[in-house]
Order: structure tokens, then C-alpha cells, then sequence
């Protein structure tokens, strides 16, 4: 409160001088500083004028308010006039406002009306009387404050709608797998307690075909992953698992053995280069194999359809393999900026 008395009311009258710059403000006193630059201003205009005109005029309208009326050849126009008359309403309004927050009153919030209050007046500004007596300047930048308004509303409501849609959608049809969960365990313990047991003997409510399915389940040994695709008991699985379907004569097999004695060669063995004869239909075997195994590594790893509707993002297929990538990893992360991008703005909070 201190502050505010001291500053209630101007300077007194004669300590401001007409020709400095800050003489439109009430509030200031001239110093020395301010003498002396008027000084040099007046000095320096008589320097830059010729000599016919250093003499002012007899007759001049000048407001001592205006801030060029140290300027003895100033004459003050409409414009100054404008400005000094609104320097003097802000300061009017500044020492409302400090009188209604020193009462404590509300009336500093109810002079700001919200954006949709000044809605309603341009709105029914339109059917006043003020509307027909603007000049076609100010009909035409009335009419173009409305378009804005209008605009201005027509677009937070499409950002707002585009927000709702953005947002995850709840369960369209059927049940999430969550509330299956749910109410399944609900209706086991329901069996549970009628049956006198607890939930660690829920195995106990099993069939035969559901528990021989989960031992089944349990025994298959989980697919090598890593370098151990590559390690002996991994490369000696798979050659079982080729030969299984494949026939094998062992009367042939043990007559060959029998006729040539080095069939398991070693080391020292001194028939190099020599190899059995090994029959048309072994080869044609082996032969449909290999095909086999060929047409499953084909159908493995398949090309996948082209969606149309998808939005190009590549110029080639190992581009956009590379960007598919990209993709699962930054995706969820850098979907909101790309968004914004597209769209041109940010949606709200």
C-alpha cells in the first residue's frame, strides 16, 4: 500500500520541462541529464537548419504533452493528439486497476471478458445501431473479425475431432482377451471353493485331453535360438530329422559291406579315389530330397502381398525392408511428430 500512495498522484507543475522527451509522463521530474539534452538537441537543430528558418514560428499548435515538444518547429497533429489522449486513458486504467487489487475487489476480472464473451459482442455488435453508423473501413474489418472468429472456432473444433479419433478405441465387438481371463478364473475359483481346494490344485479340474495337451506342450523343446543354430547337436538333429522319411535297404547295405572290406575306410586306408558304385534309385532318393527341402526353405520364407493402400515411403525393396525396421523400432515413438507434420499443427493437451 506504501508503493501505491506514493505513486498516486503526478509530479508538481515546473519540474518537467515542455521540450523533453519524456514529458508526455506525469510522473517525471527533470534532471540534468535531461537539460543537458536538450541543450545538445537544440544545438544541433539550429546546426543542421539554414539560416532563414532558424527562426521559429509566431504561430504553432503544440500540446505540451506531446513527446516532440521540445521540437520548436513542431506541430502536433491528429496523430499526436491520438497518442497522448491514449498514453492518458493507460495510465487511467493502470491506477483502477492498482486501486481495485489494493480494495481487494474483483472488478480487475470482470473488465477482461473471455474469448467467447467477445464472440457474443462482434456477434451482436452486427445488429446494434454502432454497425450502421461505421464507415466502410470499419464494416469491412468488422466483417473480417468475424470470419476469423468463425474460422478460429471451426478449426478447434476439427482439431478436437481429429483428437477423439486418434485416441484407442474400446472393444468394437466380442470380449477382450483380459476379461476372458477374468471371468474364466472367477468361474474356476467358483469350482475351487464348492470343492473344498484352493488355486494351486486348479490341475485337479483338468480332462485327460487338456492335461495330455499340456504335457505335450511341455515336453517340446523350445526352437534353438542365437549361435546355437549352428552347434553339432543342432546340425545332427536336423540330419535325423531328414532321414527320418527316408527308406533304407539293409539287405543291399550289408551285401555291399560284406563284398568290400574297406567300406569304413581310415587313415590308412590305400584306395583313394575309389568310390562303390551306388545304385540309380539311391540318387533319384537323394535327388527328391534335396527338392523337398528346397520347395519348405521356399515356402518359408514366402513374399508377402503388396498392399495398395499403403502410403509409399521407399524407392526400393531394400529400402523399404530397411524403413520396415526403422519402423518397429522409432515407430511409437516418432508417430505423434509425423502426425503433426502431415496434419500441419499440434493437437491439444
Amino acid at each position: 500500500m506504501g508503493k501505491v500512495d506514493a505513486v498516486a498522484g503526478p509530479a508538481a507543475e515546473g519540474k518537467s520541462q515542455p521540450a523533453c522527451i519524456n514529458s508526455s509522463n506525469p510522473y517525471h521530474e527533470c534532471s540534468d541529464y535531461c537539460l543537458r539534452k536538450i541543450a545538445e538537441a537544440r544545438q544541433r537543430l539550429d546546426a543542421e537548419l539554414p539560416e532563414s528558418s532558424k527562426l521559429p514560428p509566431e504561430d504553432r499548435t503544440v500540446h505540451p504533452d506531446c513527446i516532440n515538444a521540445f521540437n520548436p518547429y513542431h506541430e502536433c497533429s491528429e496523430y499526436c493528439f491520438k497518442r497522448i489522449a491514449d498514453a492518458k486513458s493507460g495510465l487511467e486504467r493502470g491506477e483502477q486497476q492498482t486501486a481495485d487489487i489494493a480494495a481487494g475487489t474483483s472488478d480487475a476480472v470482470e473488465q477482461q471478458p473471455d474469448d467467447d464473451d467477445a464472440d457474443k459482442q462482434e456477434d451482436a455488435g452486427a445488429d446494434d445501431d454502432g454497425y450502421a453508423q461505421m464507415t466502410e473501413k470499419q464494416k469491412k474489418l468488422f466483417e473480417l473479425r468475424l470470419k476469423m472468429n468463425e474460422a478460429r472456432k471451426a478449426n478447434q473444433q476439427a482439431i478436437v475431432a481429429e483428437k477423439k479419433r486418434m485416441e484407442p478405441r474400446g472393444e468394437s465387438r466380442g470380449v477382450s482377451k483380459q476379461k476372458w481371463l477374468e471371468d474364466r478364473k472367477k468361474k474356476i475359483g467358483k469350482l475351487l471353493d464348492s470343492n473344498g481346494l484352493d488355486m494351486s490344485k486348479a490341475y485337479m479340474l483338468d480332462t485327460q485331453e487338456t492335461a495330455e495337451a499340456k504335457y505335450k506342450k511341455w515336453e517340446k523343446e523350445p526352437a534353438p535360438y542365437g549361435w546355437d543354430v549352428f552347434n553339432q547337436k543342432t546340425l545332427y538333429d536336423a540330419y535325423k530329422k531328414r532321414t527320418k522319411n527316408i527308406e533304407v535297404d539293409m539287405e543291399a547295405y550289408n551285401k555291399t559291406k560284406e563284398v568290400d572290406p574297406e567300406f569304413y575306410r581310415d587313415a590308412s586306408s590305400l584306395q583313394y579315389g575309389k568310390v562303390s558304385k551306388v545304385p540309380e534309385e539311391n540318387i533319384d532318393k537323394m535327388v527328391k530330397e534335396l527338392k523337398e527341402r528346397e520347395e519348405k526353405r521356399k515356402s518359408f520364407s514366402r513374399r508377402r502381398k503388396f498392399n495398395e493402400d499403403k502410403d509409399i515411403d521407399s524407392i526400393n525393396d531394400r529400402n523399404e525392408h530397411f524403413n520396415k525396421k526403422i519402423e518397429r523400432a522409432f515407430g511409437k515413438y516418432t508417430l505423434e511428430i509425423k502426425n503433426n507434420l502431415e496434419r500441419g499443427t499440434a493437437l491439444p493437451d
